[in-house]
């Protein structure tokens, strides 16, 4: 059957998910399936973004009247699926076999399959509609991509915050050096008031000004679509009513004007690739931090940044219709429940691990309660972070079809303790024995604890360029 291609089984099973199908063994055996059947041809899939730039994706698909044609279609939204979200667009061209494009049309509108991406793209981030264009792979609009450097301004005193949904972190940082740091737990995405947000942010930068003589600049990072330091939409934010938002989405505009200072707010995962870049002093660099969700972050082999969303989180990694489903997108086998604090709580019942529960019990606290049994060697604990390494190392398999890597940093809260010796070990092992040729080239590390902890913020901060 054509479904057999996306459901066979990894050589390497996660102990705790049995069920698991890693979105890079399915490719690829679709993939051998075409080629072998002689009886192939192209797709060509743009991705237009608001600004008019476009990427493009070229691969391989059965011929219309095919016997497997079918297989297409599955195919072909999880690849486009992970692309949009991986890469940004309000408008996909489709070039390829009609019945792709139709399909996909199908699914991007109100109602469809995929609803959710589609408003997420066309209403929230790029504010325009969203749409799907069925074309030839001729018709496909010709790439178009640019690329810019990130931070690494080091000189003055500077502000860095990182934004996490358990807690937030700020530094004060005098030429390079961190002069304070804190963290401090909170819950904005149980609270609907704008106002809780600003004054807590507002609170993280007067503690850390008040540990310097001056501000020079501000620098942020924060879950979430960034547009010009604006937050266009964010899970952080989820609970803020869109007649509220734009209070949330002025903020940091606002903290800049306050303090007289210039500022830049990203996207997390950028400034966790930038903290790899400046720590490793290398580029290619994909970070990925396991925090209250998955954020993902690119450093280009030239020591750059795209116009890519790099949002991880809602990318398929798991092809088991099955598998569970996000809660936000209603999505099956996306990143965020598989590299997270989610993916901790999913997987602890059949760990044999009961999760705190109650009014005040804060995510934060459900974490460390599964770690302090990690710390215990709890075999169920243990199992919880040997899935994750699986899920790690089939997931950096994937990943490498989409980017250029040379180097992966892992951090964030999941990677504490012996949890991130057991992501990175579960990881390299897989590559090593299923993808030996990408074991020779990707180097998967952690920053030290400190900069697991801190290091985010610290980098956040060299993001603004002081005024002349």
């Amino acid at each position: 059957m054509s479904s057999d291609f996306f459901v066979t089984p990894p050589p390497t099973v996660p102990p705790l998910d049995p069920g698991f199908r890693p979105a890079v063994l399915a490719n690829r055996a679709f993939l051998r399936a075409v080629a072998d059947s002689g009886d192939s041809v192209s797709l060509v899939i743009g991705l237009e973004r608001g600004d008019g730039s476009v990427s493009r994706y070229e691969t391989l698909v059965f011929a219309e009247g095919s016997e497997h044609a079918d297989a297409n279609l599955l195919y072909a939204e999880r690849v486009v699926k992970f692309l949009i979200w991986q890469r940004g667009a309000r408008r996909l061209h489709i070039g390829g076999p009609a019945s792709i494009g139709v399909y996909l049309e199908a699914c991007y509108v109100e109602k469809g399959l995929r609803a959710f991406d589609a408003d997420f793209m066309g209403h929230h981030v790029y504010a325009k509609p969203f749409e799907v264009v069925v074309c030839t792979a001729e018709k496909v609009p010709a790439e178009k991509e640019s690329s810019a450097p990130l931070g690494r301004h080091l000189d003055g005193c500077r502000i860095g915050f990182d934004l996490g949904a358990s807690d937030r972190k700020v530094s004060a940082v005098v030429d390079g050096e961190a002069v304070y740091s804190e963290e401090v737990v909170w819950e904005p995405r149980k609270n609907s008031d704008p106002n809780y947000h600003v004054d807590e942010v507002r609170e993280a930068l007067k503690t850390a000004a008040s540990k310097m003589p001056r501000v020079d600049a501000i620098g942020g990072s924060s879950a979430g679509v960034y547009i010009n330091h604006r937050p266009m939409i964010a899970s952080l934010f989820r609970g803020i009513s869109q007649e509220d938002f734009p209070v949330i989405r002025d903020m940091f505009i606002e903290f800049g004007k306050e303090m007289d200072v210039p500022i830049a707010v990203v996207n997390d995962g950028e400034v966790t690739a930038l903290a790899g870049a400046m720590s490793l002093e290398e580029n290619g660099i994909l970070g990925i931090a396991l925090g209250s969700s998955e954020a993902g972050g690119y450093v280009t082999p030239e020591g750059n940044i795209t116009e890519w969303l790099n949002e991880l989180a809602f990318a398929p990694v798991d092809y088991n219709p099955d598998a569970a489903r996000d809660e936000w997108s209603e999505d099956y086998g996306v990143g965020a429940l598989y590299f997270s604090q989610q993916c901790v709580f999913r997987l602890a019942p059949a760990a044999g691990i009961e999760l705190p529960e109650g009014e005040g019990v804060t995510d934060a606290e459900r974490l460390k309660h599964v770690q302090g049994f990690l710390e215990d060697g709890h075999e169920g604990a243990l199992d919880i972070w040997r899935s994750m390494g699986i899920y790690l190392g089939y997931t950096l398999a994937h990943y490498a079809d989409f980017y250029d890597i040379n180097h992966v940093l892992v951090l964030g809260r999941c990677t504490s303790g012996r949890g991130g010796d057991l992501l990175v070990d579960g990881a390299n092992d897989v590559l090593d024995r299923e993808f030996p040729e990408l074991a020779a080239q990707i180097n998967v590390q952690l920053p030290d604890e400190k900069s697991r902890r801190v290091g985010q913020s610290i980098a956040a901060a060299s993001l603004p360029q002081l005024n002349s």
